[in-house]
């Protein structure tokens, strides 16, 4: 069984469903990509015959970009609350009701918003070639949602340095930090996440559901009201010339110049 939406691949095969983000080139996020994910995912959450979820990219090179930067300098402050909500809010909702394992298989890189979709799974498999950044600071903005999880799973003091100098880093160091669960040789990537989702589509559903909702709500609690906040300070940002001339570079492709303090390397993705 399987559908197709213009920018997501679904289909359900023994008991996994294969979720695909297929909006070429680079998976930008933008309203009508969220919304797809969302609906995918709800559609895995109702299906009774989905046990377990494999979450991955249409492209071996590129997992998510992140938020499409081109688009986002065309919103205004109250549209970018919105995707934020979506994005942040409605996909944190919708994979804590999941009732059922999610699984993210990550080939190539993961940016900004594409760590949002990766880590908002109850595992990561990566690919040895793949590559991770929060870089939204490196074009004005911030990373939100992250501000609030990443320092509870990896402490901090090194969330804070991945958070606010925006570097990339290495499939092995994301292991080593707790953020991915396996590193595989890149071609083994989509067999390795299809393995393990398999192993949990196996544990009995309706205790799978019972003991997924309990763990959710034993560590995430109080999470919702925090993202909040940090949505209002996006919004913040977005608003700040620094973010107007971010997303301009960004569009023009040369470095920011930050005030009078000159530019900086920075990241092509966010």
């Amino acid at each position: 069984m399987g559908t197709t939406t213009p920018r997501v691949r679904y289909e359900v095969t023994r008991h996994i469903a294969d979720i695909v983000l297929d909006r070429p080139p680079v998976n930008a996020l933008d309203f009508g990509l969220a919304e797809d994910l969302l609906h995918a995912l709800r559609q895995a959450g109702r299906d009774p015959d989905v046990r377990a979820v494999v979450l991955s990219s249409h492209s071996e090179t590129m997992f998510c970009a992140g938020l499409d930067l081109k688009a986002a300098q065309t919103w205004s402050s109250p549209e970018v609350k919105q995707f934020l909500n979506k994005l942040y809010l409605e996909l944190y909702d919708v994979q804590c009701q999941l009732g059922k394992p999610s699984i993210a298989a990550v080939r190539g890189m993961a940016r900004g918003g594409g760590m949002t979709v990766a880590i908002s799974c109850d595992m990561i498999v990566a690919g040895e070639r793949a590559n991770f950044a929060y870089s939204e600071i490196n074009v004005g903005l911030i990373p939100a949602i992250h501000l609030v999880r990443l320092p509870r799973l990896i402490g901090r003091h090194r969330a804070f340095d991945l958070l606010f100098n925006g570097d990339a880093f290495g499939a092995q160091d994301a292991y080593e930090l707790g953020l991915v669960n396996r590193v595989v040789p890149d071609a083994e990537v989509m067999s390795t996440a299809r393995e393990a989702a398999d192993k949990l589509a196996q544990k009995s559903p309706s205790v799978m559901k019972i003991a997924r909702d309990a763990f959710m709500q034993a560590n995430d609690l109080g999470d919702h009201e925090s993202i909040s906040n940090v949505i209002d300070a996006f919004v913040q940002a977005h608003e700040t010339e620094d973010a107007r001339e971010g997303l301009r570079a960004f569009a023009e492709k040369r470095p920011p110049q930050w005030g009078t303090h000159g530019g900086s390397d920075w990241d092509q993705h966010v």
